[in-house]
């Protein structure tokens, strides 16, 4: 689960963005909060977070870094990435990521706070790239920090310290040497590759590192650019020999959404490195079954659940982190309430899923929705991308937010920030008058 992420000098955000999954001192839905006891400590963490703001504000950004340290974290490098599957172009192309306003060659910093094996992970990553787009730049990594519950485990900045490793000694390799493996870590340090991904699972600990490695990898997934997103199911060995596959599960959720076939299939047996879903269609009258290519038949509201809804089903089922882009997008809000609400159930959500995404629409500003900490906004100012939750105006004086309060209707007069008063008007007078 993730608990918080941090990120500066990160494309808009110049500034140090702190983006938090741990509930605040607020009575708000404690239904809706996910309650876990680490280490001693009782961590009250969000199941949801919701992302408002003006286009270009920096919503995405947030998203984007996250994905690109999870790259970072996969590779074990800082070297850019080739034949990445990713639409997120920054994840490939590290250049992109510094502050295009910061001329001082300010480093990249990202850190990372999360729960897995029922252990603390904090992570943190100093990233010297050179100013944006310096193709040329001879990049190095400044500072890389490991703690686990809370304890200092290695630091890495010109040197290598080495802290509390006793504190890990059941994940620690066979035959484990302190002073051997201190002595090859200090003199095999890379400037461009992550000790993480090194020396440490070589020297210390490849247990301890698969557990950080495959937290990334498996439970904390990013979707950039969801619209684009293609997913179909998996088949076993025992649906081979058929012509086409039906997913029980996710049929039973598109028929509740909105389905004009009789039900949604993907051909089984095809050559094509896309499996696009197929629309099963039967006449009532003569029982003639006809098939037809999903997208041709279906709206494209449908066809975008149909790649969405797997996401959700996987995240619940094993208790995955899903930060999404635009998921709402030509999704109907009823679909995407119950959604967070299916994440909200401890009854459903029994391995701690959490959903995190951006939207333009504000019927999700709702107090019986959302607690005032899981909405968050994004506004760009002079100097940069900020980010904010409901949650921090606090409840008393001029600007505090009180859970009773129409979130939906302050939003809109601007109580909040984050929006932005558009008015196309006087462009289209201008241009009639100049055609006149």
């Amino acid at each position: 689960m993730l608990l918080e992420f941090k990120m500066k000098n990160f494309k808009s955000f110049k500034e140090e963005m702190v983006f938090k999954m741990v509930s605040s001192q607020i009575k708000d839905l404690e239904h809706s909060l996910i309650s876990k006891n680490v280490n001693g400590k009782r961590f009250k963490i969000l199941s949801s977070a919701i992302i408002y703001g003006p286009n270009s504000s920096g919503k995405t950004n947030i998203m984007c870094g996250m994905e690109v340290l999870r790259s970072i974290i996969l590779t074990g490098n800082i070297q850019n990435k080739e034949n990445n599957s990713s639409l997120n172009t920054a994840v490939e192309v590290l250049e992109l990521i510094p502050n295009i306003e910061n001329d001082e060659k300010e480093p990249v910093y990202f850190y990372i706070k999360f729960l897995a094996e029922d252990m603390i992970i904090e992570y943190k990553l100093l990233l010297e790239l050179g100013s944006f787009l310096d193709m040329n730049y001879d990049r190095k990594i400044l500072n890389e920090e490991l703690h686990i519950n809370n304890s200092l485990i290695y630091k890495r900045d010109t040197n290598l310290k080495i802290g509390k490793i006793e504190i890990i000694k059941e994940y620690l390799i066979e035959n484990f040497s302190k002073e051997t493996a201190e002595k090859i870590a200090k003199t095999n340090l890379d400037d461009k590759e992550l000790f993480l991904n090194g020396m440490f699972k070589t020297l210390y600990s490849k247990r301890l590192f698969d557990i950080i490695y495959n937290w990334f990898r498996l439970s904390f997934r990013i979707v950039y650019h969801s619209d684009k997103l293609h997913i179909y199911p998996i088949t076993d060995e025992n649906e081979k020999e058929k012509k086409l596959y039906v997913d029980k599960t996710l049929n039973e959720a598109v028929r509740d959404f909105g389905l004009t076939s009789e039900k949604i299939a993907y051909p089984i047996n095809t050559d094509e490195k896309v499996i696009e879903p197929v629309s099963v269609i039967e006449k009532k009258a003569s029982k003639e079954r006809i098939v037809l290519p999903a997208e041709v038949f279906e709206s494209f509201g449908t066809i975008r659940f149909l790649n969405i809804f797997p996401l959700v089903v996987s995240a619940i089922e094993n208790g995955i982190t899903l930060v999404i882009d635009e998921f709402d997008a030509s999704i109907h809000p009823m679909a995407i309430m119950n959604i967070i609400n299916i994440f909200h159930n401890d009854e459903i959500n029994t391995k701690g899923a959490q959903l995190i995404f951006n939207t333009h629409n504000p019927i999700f500003l709702n107090n019986s929705l959302l607690r005032r900490d899981e909405i968050k906004f994004v506004e760009k100012e002079e100097n940069g991308s900020i980010h904010y939750s409901l949650s921090d105006f606090g409840t008393n004086g001029k600007n505090g937010v009180r859970n009773k309060e129409d979130y939906m209707k302050n939003y809109f007069v601007s109580k909040y920030g984050a929006i932005k008063d558009i008015d196309f008007t006087e462009i289209f007078i201008k241009k009639q008058r100049k055609d006149e």
